[in-house]
């Protein structure tokens, strides 16, 4: 669960009409899941948005709001980029109350207290359970070293954990370590639950994104009922356990290169009993050797997937096709142009069909993926170009695996969350379907 410092870290919140509001929040109160320590805001279309406790949302809820406690009434899940604190929380923050016992515990050691130190301390922290994730923009200062391990005991104490850990960058061997150094306890395994799911990991080893659970309930929304899925990029199973609990996905066949994160993986589909439903393909997934096998592939690598596409394309079913989950991280500097995928001579010499490209950006598809209502989304017109552009290598790339014209769909294009004021990431739903032959 994110804790907030001086600085607040989004919240997950559910939105709806000013009318519904009151109902909306018994019913959160009720199960728990209102969130105290930030206020209701209301949204630039005039809706309202209820901070919730986002580890504990499940999909079940979100429909019974929709169908049970305000018929009619639009029930969205969203982050709160800048929540307001409630006027309980304001009172005394978490960081407040670790700058008052660090500067006593670091006066009583002899040592002066000064703006430096103050300044160098944390802003904003993961928790898992009794374990503290600091950032790893904290505690540079040379006088800590001197402080340690004693420090590290005094900031467990002003938190109320047991164990603290320090995170530094993401290893960029491709297997997306996190450089974690754990400074007090011994081991850095943690369990956290998402919609009813839980996922077990070394946060030392293994990466956790709190900032997907939007993805992850919608993905356990989807109509998987005897579907078989490919995960390309597995990691301890943040998509491919939603498919199996929620979705209700057949099989799934869980693709990923990290051997900590497997260990996790195998671990999470046993206590979430669908470990007779998954096969994992421990390796590089540009190797894989699965084909003609998918209903639906997801795809979700950031910043980019596009390695991925290659052999997402050759998994689906060549006769009746499937849909593709295709995870981005777009730009949308204002006044600067996406340049088209496939628009460089290299690329143009390596994809040489883009005279027999089928597309249909229509909304009237044929599979329940379209018929089906899905989260509504405001859609930046960088993120249609790039969806657009997307669209066109995947059929240029279905036409060359598979030897013949395919069809391909933007079903739906779902914000996930914003690193940065100009960087979305997104998840372009794209349908494709073989062309029927002609003779």
């Amino acid at each position: 669960m994110e804790r907030e410092g001086g600085k607040n870290a989004a919240v997950v919140a559910v939105v709806t009409e000013p009318r519904f509001t009151q109902r909306y929040r018994e019913y959160l109160e009720k199960q728990k899941l209102l969130d105290r320590q930030h206020r209701v805001a209301k949204m630039p279309d005039g809706t309202v948005a209820l901070p919730v406790l986002g580890e504990a949302l499940r999909e079940q809820h979100l429909r019974e709001l929709r169908n049970c406690v305000a018929p009619g009434s639009t029930c969205i899940v969203t982050q709160l980029l800048d929540p307001v604190p409630s006027k309980k929380a304001q009172s005394c923050s978490p960081a407040q109350r670790l700058c008052l016992e660090v500067s006593r515990w670091v006066e009583g050691r002899g040592v002066t207290w000064s703006a430096e130190l103050e300044a160098d301390l944390p802003r904003s922290w993961q928790r898992h359970g009794n374990l503290l994730l600091l950032s790893e923009d904290c505690f540079q200062a040379k006088q800590w070293k001197n402080l340690e391990p004693e420090l590290w005991e005094t900031v467990a104490s002003a938190l109320g954990v047991r164990r603290v850990a320090k995170r530094g960058r993401v290893s960029p061997d491709g297997t997306r370590t996190p450089a974690v150094t754990l400074l007090l306890g011994d081991h850095g395994w943690v369990e956290h639950v998402d919609n009813g799911i839980r996922y077990k990991f070394d946060v030392t080893q293994c990466m956790f994104s709190f900032g997907n659970i939007t993805e992850k309930l919608r993905v356990a929304s989807l109509p998987c009922a005897r579907e078989v899925l490919v995960d390309l990029y597995a990691g301890i199973g943040y998509f491919t356990l939603p498919f199996l609990v929620h979705a209700g996905a057949a099989f799934v066949h869980a693709c990923e290169w990290n051997p900590h994160a497997v260990v996790a993986l195998r671990t999470n589909l046993e206590i979430n009993g669908v470990a007779d439903r998954c096969q994992i393909h421990f390796g590089d997934n540009r190797k894989l050797k699965l084909s003609n096998i998918a209903d639906r592939v997801n795809l979700g690598l950031i910043p980019s997937s596009e390695e991925g596409w290659p052999i997402a394309c050759q998994v689906l079913k060549q006769a009746a096709g499937g849909i593709l989950h295709i995870h981005q991280n777009v730009e949308s500097f204002p006044g600067k142009n996406l340049q088209p995928l496939g628009s460089s001579e290299m690329e143009k010499e390596h994809w040489p069909y883009p005279q027999q490209i089928i597309t249909n950006q229509g909304t009237n598809g044929a599979t329940g993926d379209s018929r089906r209502k899905t989260l509504p989304a405001a859609t930046k017109p960088e993120w249609q170009r790039w969806a657009e552009s997307a669209e066109t290598r995947i059929a240029t790339l279905l036409r060359q695996v598979h030897g013949k014209p395919w069809k391909t769909q933007i079903l739906h294009i779902q914000p996930v969350k914003s690193y940065a004021p100009h960087v979305d990431h997104i998840v372009l739903d794209l349908e494709c379907r073989p062309c029927p032959l002609v003779g």
